[in-house]
C-alpha cells in the first residue's frame, strides 16, 4: 500500500503556509490544535457560497432550490429572527423531517450567532417536552408529525414561538412559515464569536435522559476543514502512487449528495451538508429511507456519494433491482455513525464499479468526524477507520488515564478543536467527559504503528441500532416505570442488518402478568419506537448480580438464548 505517499501528502497539506497549516491555540484553558486558515465561523462558510447563485442546492420530491433562493431565504428567516426578540446567543429549535426548511433555518441561525437545538424527530412527547425545557429556545420550527406531539402537552413550548412548517391547516396560535419568509432583506451583518454555539446536539445520556452537547462554530468549521483534508490527501496520496497528473487549474467536479440520515445528526448536517454546501454542490433530501427510492434519486440526480449508516450502504448495493438503475455517477459510498463491517467494505467495492468504500468515525462531542479512510486504504485495513485528522491529538488509555504503547487496546482519548464546549446545564457531564481538553470517546481502540485507528468496543454502556445509540440506562428506567416489573437488565443483541438491535431480560413482580407486547406498548409511550426492546425474555428467577448488586450483564447475555425472546 501507498503509506509512504500517504505521509507525504500528510506533511505537504499540513505544512506551514499550506492550506490545512496546523497552528496550535488556546481554548477554555487547553491548548488545541486548530487549521490556521479556517474562516472564524459558520457564517463565512455560508457566505461562500454566495458564487454559486444559479446552481441547484436543495432537492427535495418535485421542489428545487438554488442557491440564491436559499440566500433569498436563509437572509430572510435571519431578519425575521431578530425581529421577533431573538438575539445573537439565544436558541431555536428544529423539529422537523430532512425538509429544506431545516437546511435554511440551520444557517440563517448561524449567520446571526443564534444556536440551533436540533430536536431528534423520533422522540415522543415526553422527549420533546423534556428537550425543550433543556434548551429553553425562542422560537420552535416544527413540521405537523412534530406539532401533533407538542399538542399533546401544549405547555412543553413555554414562552417559545411556535412556526408552523408544512402544516395544514396552519395550528391555532401558530406563525406560519410563509410570514417567516415574506420578511425579504439582506443577511444581517453580524459578527459570530468563534467559540460560541452553534448548535446544540442532543446524544443520550448514560443517566437515562439526553445531554446537549454544544457544538462550537470553530468546531463546526474545523469539522468541514477534516473532511475536506481527508479526500485531497488520499486523493494526492493515491495519485502520486499510481503515476496520475492532476491539474491544479481544473474545477473540481460539483458534487452531488444523496442525505440519507436525519439532520439533527452530525453525519448528515456536519459531515453531509456542510461538505456538500462548501463545494456549491445539490443535496438531496428523502422523506425517508428507502433502498429503491435512493437508486431513483442517485439514477435521477446523478448522485455522486452516498454516506449514511452502514445498513443503508447494504440495503443499497443489494437490493434485488441494483442492476436495472444507472449508478455510474457514484463516486464514493460509505457510510458513518457506525463501524462499517469488513465484509460490506469489500462488498462496496467490487458492486458499484464506479464507486470507492469510505467512512468516517466520529461522535457529537467531536463536531462530526475523528478518523477518516477511504479507497485502496480502506480496501487495505477494512477493519479499521482510518487516522486522527489533523486537527486531532489522539492517544489510548488504561482506566487510569495513562498513556499504552502503539498496539494495546484501552480507551481512545482525543484532543483538539472540534471538541464540544460540554453539555448544557450538565456541568457535572462535561467534567467526566472532558479532561484538559482530552475528550474521553468511550470507546475501546487499538492504534497500529502506521497511525490507523481500529474500534475494538465499546466502553460505555449502549446499543447501537442501525447508527442510532441508544443506552441501557435509559431504556431500563423506562421499562421500570410500569409497576409490575421488578427487576429488568437492557443490552445489546447483535443483528445482521442493524447491527444490534435492544434485548431485555425481565423479572416481574409476584403475582404480576405481563406479556411482551405489553412491555413494548408501555415503552412506545414514553420513549422512541426504536428503543423499546426487539427481543424480551421473561423470566422467574432473579438476575445474576455481583457483590457490589450490579448485574452480571455479560453473564446473563451468554446465559439466554434467541430462540426464547418474546
Amino acid at each position: 500500500m501507498h503509506y509512504a505517499e500517504l505521509n507525504d501528502a500528510w506533511a505537504e497539506l499540513t505544512a506551514p503556509g499550506a492550506p490545512f497549516e496546523i497552528a496550535e491555540i488556546e481554548v477554555r484553558g487547553a491548548r488545541i490544535r486548530s487549521f490556521k486558515n479556517a474562516p472564524p465561523s459558520v457564517r463565512e462558510v455560508w457566505l461562500s457560497t454566495l458564487p454559486f447563485a444559479e446552481r441547484d442546492y436543495l432537492v427535495y420530491g418535485d421542489e428545487r432550490f438554488t442557491y440564491a433562493q436559499a440566500h433569498a431565504q436563509v437572509a430572510s428567516i435571519a431578519n425575521w429572527m431578530l425581529a421577533n426578540g431573538v438575539k445573537p446567543g439565544d436558541r431555536v429549535a428544529i423539529a422537523m423531517r430532512n425538509y429544506p426548511e431545516w437546511m435554511l433555518i440551520y444557517w440563517a441561525a448561524c449567520c446571526i450567532g443564534v444556536a440551533v437545538v436540533g430536536m431528534n424527530a423520533w422522540w415522543t412527547a415526553p422527549e420533546m417536552a423534556y428537550g425543550l425545557k433543556d434548551s429553553a429556545p425562542k422560537v420552535v420550527f416544527a413540521d405537523a408529525e412534530r406539532i401533533a406531539r407538542i399538542n399533546e402537552d401544549p405547555a412543553m413550548l413555554g414562552a417559545a414561538i411556535l412556526v408552523a412548517v408544512r402544516a395544514e391547516p396552519l395550528p391555532a396560535g401558530a406563525t406560519p412559515w410563509s410570514d417567516v419568509i415574506a420578511v425579504g432583506g439582506t443577511l444581517p451583518d453580524i459578527q459570530v464569536d468563534p467559540d460560541a454555539d452553534a448548535c446544540i446536539f442532543y446524544t443520550s445520556g448514560t443517566t437515562g435522559f439526553p445531554k446537549g452537547a454544544q457544538l462550537t462554530h470553530r468546531g463546526c468549521v474545523s469539522n468541514l476543514f477534516n473532511m475536506m483534508f481527508a479526500g485531497q490527501a488520499a486523493g494526492l496520496a493515491t495519485a502520486r502512487a499510481t503515476g496520475l497528473v492532476i491539474d491544479p487549474a481544473a474545477p473540481p467536479p460539483i458534487p452531488v449528495g444523496l442525505i440519507t440520515t436525519p439532520l439533527f445528526h452530525v453525519t448528515a448536517n456536519n459531515c453531509g451538508a456542510y461538505a456538500l454546501t462548501a463545494g456549491g454542490g445539490k443535496m438531496v433530501l428523502m422523506y425517508r429511507w428507502d433502498a429503491e427510492e435512493a437508486l431513483k434519486l442517485i439514477e435521477r440526480e446523478k448522485v455522486s456519494a452516498v454516506s449514511g449508516v452502514p445498513v443503508m450502504s447494504r440495503e443499497l448495493i443489494t437490493h434485488p433491482d441494483f442492476a436495472k438503475y444507472d449508478t455510474s455517477s457514484l463516486l464514493t459510498v460509505g457510510g458513518g455513525g457506525a463501524q462499517l463491517q469488513p465484509d460490506l467494505v469489500a462488498k462496496i467495492d467490487s458492486t458499484v464499479a464506479t464507486a470507492r468504500p469510505n467512512t468516517g468515525y466520529g461522535m457529537t462531542e467531536t463536531c462530526g468526524i475523528i478518523t477518516s479512510i477511504a479507497g485502496d486504504f480502506f480496501v487495505d485495513k477494512p477493519a479499521s477507520c482510518g487516522r486522527a485528522m489533523p486537527s486531532f491529538e489522539a492517544k489510548v488509555v488504561d482506566d487510569a488515564g495513562n498513556t499504552l504503547p502503539a498496539g494495546e487496546p484501552g480507551e481512545l482519548w482525543v484532543k483538539g478543536a472540534p471538541v464540544i464546549k460540554g453539555y448544557i446545564n450538565r456541568p457535572e457531564a462535561t467534567a467526566e467527559s472532558i479532561t484538559d481538553g482530552w475528550l474521553h470517546t468511550g470507546d475501546v481502540a487499538r492504534i497500529d504503528e502506521e497511525g490507523f485507528i481500529f474500534l475494538v468496543d465499546r466502553k460505555k454502556d449502549m446499543v447501537l441500532r442501525g447508527g442510532e445509540n441508544i443506552y441501557c440506562a435509559e431504556v431500563e428506567a423506562t421499562i421500570h416505570q410500569h409497576p409490575a416489573i421488578a427487576e429488568c437488565c437492557v443490552f445489546g443483541v447483535p443483528d445482521a442488518r442493524l447491527g444490534e438491535e435492544v434485548g431485555a431480560a425481565i423479572v416481574l413482580r409476584p403475582g404480576e402478568t405481563l406479556t411482551a407486547d405489553q412491555i413494548r406498548d408501555h415503552c412506545v409511550a414514553l420513549v422512541a419506537r426504536h428503543k423499546a426492546p426487539r427481543y424480551i425474555w421473561l423470566l422467574t428467577e432473579s438476575l445474576p448480580r455481583n457483590a457490589s448488586g450490579k448485574f452480571l450483564k455479560k453473564d446473563l447475555r451468554q446465559s439466554l438464548k434467541l430462540e426464547d425472546a418474546a
